[in-house]
């Protein structure tokens, strides 16, 4: 099963990104994939706060969904669009994953559940809780490339949510990003293949790269990871299309090798020794 990711370097003008994601759906099915994966962000990708307030609307009024669902149909493809900005009913902002199928239907949404509030050494200071709101549940969906368990970015680092994913049966995880540079060149291969190896599933991380407009850096290295932690696809830090093979059958094979899903136990309380 092939799949297509898109490695972008998203700006501030929602009607251009979303322009580039209609191409990157019509190329993608052009290229033969069943379903393409898009970045943390697609749609607008602004740390001025107050200038993308007046881009971040509601799901129901936001145009690069409606573009990317018009494009899906068109073209006959499943579309994970990493995350969106959007608007709640109460103001405030949630980071918004979709699941879309071919005929442009949402089929899923995910809200990012943990929220990137960092001071990192280089001196960049992250607050994403200081306007969105974190997620309450955790998702998968079934999807013709098999049961899809959604992550967005930062969640990467919790392992818990995977371990509850891929004991949902989701075998291929979905981990849309943007990660900064520093942190990116630190953690991203390990941690991508940790989450991989230890749900014994496929990990595709489809991500932003290079120089925005709002002057941040992103790392790039969109990845696509096989269930036995090897790495089949890398596109680097040039945007652009990447493809892939999905084979269910190396999940089936990997989890019959090591089953580690069957040998998973509750944690019990820890027990600390003074």
């Amino acid at each position: 099963m092939k799949i297509a990711l898109a490695q972008t370097t998203t700006g501030i003008d929602p009607a251009r990104n979303a322009a580039e994601l209609v191409e990157a759906v019509h190329a993608a099915a052009r290229g033969g994939a069943t379903m393409l994966f898009t970045p943390e962000m697609s749609g607008l990708l602004d740390r001025d706060r107050s200038r993308a307030a007046a881009s971040v609307v509601s799901e129901n009024d936001d145009p690069v969904l409606a573009a990317v669902r018009a494009a899906a149909a068109e073209a006959g493809i499943w579309v994970e669009l990493g995350s969106l900005a959007l608007r709640r009913t109460d103001g405030r902002f949630v980071n918004r994953s979709f699941v879309i199928d071919a005929t442009g239907a949402v089929r899923a949404r995910y809200d990012k559940l943990h929220l990137f509030d960092v001071d990192l050494p280089t001196g960049e200071r992250w607050r994403e809780s200081a306007a969105y709101a974190g997620g309450e549940s955790a998702v998968a969906v079934d999807t013709p490339v098999g049961r899809l368990g959604l992550s967005i970015c930062y969640d990467l680092r919790f392992a818990g949510l995977y371990a509850a994913l891929s004991g949902a049966g989701a075998t291929v995880l979905s981990i849309p990003a943007a990660f900064t540079r520093p942190t990116g060149a630190a953690h991203w291969h390990v941690l991508m293949r940790a989450r991989a190896i230890e749900s014994a599933a496929f990990v595709v991380a489809a991500a932003q790269t290079g120089r925005h407009e709002d002057g941040r850096e992103t790392y790039g290295h969109s990845l696509v990871v096989d269930p036995w932690g090897e790495v089949l696809l890398d596109m680097g830090e040039v945007p652009g299309l990447g493809f892939a093979d999905i084979d269910p059958l190396v999940v089936t094979a990997v989890r019959g090798r090591i089953p580690v899903i069957d040998h998973r136990r509750p944690i019990p309380p820890v027990e600390v020794v003074p």
